[in-house]
């Protein structure tokens, strides 16, 4: 009499999972790398939107209904000028170099979300709740954050609200979930400093079970898996780092739509995100003939030519653009006016210059207007340019006028300024 087969084993029993990989050791070594990595991507991304202001004008805040969530907003410094470069260069090249590191986490753990019964206490119902908003929260946030920099604009809604509103759901779980696993991960480490081998890990399997009881022959140790993690997380680092941070790295871009060579050549040869035509700017309203400046402030409003602003005191800064996308310029020589001096010529003083509320040509997008606070106003090196290395800007760099500001947000340096009203917002 033939025996039937064996019935195959489900993902809820613990035989399904094979791989001779997974154990406390492994997955508490990501979870180790992840808690370090994910606190930093949060503060960072905490500090990009600050840069934003967007306490400081609706037409900057994307997300007005954030409550209790905005307690940690401040006024943006202008210095040091590289400011929101490095700190959203950071935030974009680290969570890219993630990925590796967290698709190896939730692989480590996928046994968890299968096992059963669904809570054997209120601590591991808590746990399995902060495992799921985990995990929902992770793949939104690195799903949403990798689409912004590849410039795939597929979110319904704003990618600003989406990604800000996901970053509090998914910190939140991951802070709970660090909680309630960190001594077992703590206990995981020892045993792994003290040289216990995994058989010695009867413990640490009754109370974290992701052992396999019949594991499959191993073809890679579980050091040579980290070592696979992080060769795949450094191949992501060079092949991203360089569009935040230029130098040799910059060629080795290859993943980032703004990294590679500077674009084109001459003195505007350097990265753009939209073009003039693609925002409907045309040649006939930014001819010298039709173009005129409207500044407002007490004395009322001034218009002013291209011609009579260049005859104005003019001033020079070398400042890079940084995008919220990851990307940024190395440093370009700006000429212009001074922001403050705009102020003085519509009454005010230019050590006391106020905010000011820039508008764009432009007729769409959500920065077409954008509000810069009084500390941004005053600094010596903002201003309303109208020269890039040597040379007047081309259209896409925002002729005939742009804003450039030392440490703020790419979006913020407005292009094809047509208004600039002076005063408390």
């Amino acid at each position: 009499m033939s025996r039937l087969p064996t019935p195959p084993a489900s993902p809820t029993s613990p035989g399904f999972w094979r791989s001779p990989l997974r154990g406390p050791w492994f997955t508490s070594v990501l979870g180790v790398l992840l808690l370090g990595g994910i606190t930093v991507l949060f503060v960072t991304g905490l500090l990009s939107y600050a840069a934003y202001n967007p306490d400081l004008s609706p037409v900057n805040d994307k997300t007005p209904d954030k409550g209790l969530l905005g307690f940690y907003l401040f006024a943006w410094p202008t210095d040091p000028p590289w400011l929101y470069r490095f700190t959203q260069g950071v935030h974009v090249t680290l969570g890219i170099t993630l990925i590796p590191v967290l698709l190896a986490k939730l692989w480590s753990v996928v046994p968890k979300l299968f096992a059963l019964p669904p809570a054997r206490s209120l601590a591991h119902a808590l746990e399995r709740i902060s495992l799921l908003l985990l995990v929902g929260g992770a793949l939104f946030e690195f799903v949403t954050g990798v689409l912004n920099i590849q410039l795939d604009y597929v979110f319904p809604g704003s990618f600003y609200s989406l990604h800000f509103y996901g970053a509090w759901v998914f910190f939140a779980a991951f802070i709970a979930h660090a909680v309630l696993r960190a001594p077992a991960a703590v206990r995981n480490l020892r045993r792994m400093r003290a040289g216990k081998s995994p058989q010695e890990e009867t413990g640490a399997q009754r109370e974290f079970p992701l052992v396999s009881p019949r594991p499959m022959e191993p073809t890679v140790s579980r050091r040579g898996g980290l070592w696979l993690v992080g060769g795949g997380a450094l191949v992501l680092f060079g092949t991203t780092a360089g569009q935040s941070f230029g130098g040799p790295l910059r060629r080795t871009a290859l993943l980032a739509p703004h990294g590679g060579a500077d674009r084109g050549g001459g003195p505007g040869g350097f990265q753009i995100n939209k073009t003039a035509a693609s925002r409907g700017i045309s040649a006939a309203e930014t001819s010298e003939e039709a173009w005129r400046l409207a500044v407002t402030g007490p004395v009322g409003t001034v218009r002013l030519s291209r011609a009579e602003l260049l005859d104005l005191p003019l001033s020079s800064s070398a400042l890079p653009i940084a995008c919220v996308e990851g990307w940024s310029t190395s440093d370009q020589w700006w000429r212009g006016v001074r922001l403050r001096d705009l102020a003085a010529l519509v009454g005010y003083d230019a050590d006391a210059a106020p905010d000011v509320l820039v508008e764009s040509l432009q007729r769409r997008g959500a920065f077409r207007r954008a509000a810069l606070r009084a500390n941004q106003v005053r600094d010596p090196r903002s201003l309303l340019a109208f020269d890039v290395n040597g040379e007047p800007l081309t259209p896409d760099h925002g002729y005939p006028a742009r804003i450039i500001v030392p440490a703020a947000p790419g979006v913020l340096n407005t292009k094809w300024v047509a208004r600039m009203t002076f005063g408390r917002l």
